[in-house]
């Protein structure tokens, strides 16, 4: 059961990681790239990241669910954390779903069309909602960590 712990955490912090490199460190540093070189980082970048948040909206759904059923007992008496973390969770991921099914798709559309301005509208976009998902995640990771302590 430890490991499962370990792998939810694990798997939590690898999409909030990402999001927080990607928002904090990548953004600013890529503003000095010229827009068609920066398109193409931006969507190469999203390429390598978001197949492991494709695997965190699955493992972190299945895992907490599973320790919901077999630590705490099922759904009746979750502590507050626990409600936080999920509610918060589910809202992440179907912001994810609309990034990528929406403008992550404009955008690579757009770069592989050459049509830089459509890219950058799309990219405009994903960095709102990358900035409310990461935001979000790291207050699930504070209400997960002073919960569990």
């Amino acid at each position: 059961m430890s490991a499962l712990i370990a792998l939810h955490g694990l798997i939590a912090m690898i999409w909030v990681g990402g999001m927080f490199f990607a928002y904090v460190v990548l953004r600013p540093a890529a503003q000095t790239i010229e827009a068609p070189l920066r398109l193409r980082l931006w969507s190469r970048t999203f390429e390598r990241f978001f197949p492991w948040v494709w695997a965190a909206i699955v493992i972190l759904p299945a895992s907490g669910y599973f320790l919901i059923a077999t630590r705490l007992g099922g759904f009746a008496h979750l502590p507050l954390a626990i409600n936080v973390m999920q509610g918060l969770g589910i809202v992440m991921i179907l912001l994810f779903l609309h990034v990528f099914f929406a403008p992550y798709r404009r955008l690579r559309t757009g770069v592989e069309a050459g049509d830089f301005v459509k890219a950058g509208q799309a990219l405009r976009q994903i960095r709102q909602l990358i900035g409310v998902n990461m935001v979000l995640g790291l207050i699930t990771v504070f209400v997960a960590l002073a919960g569990v302590a």
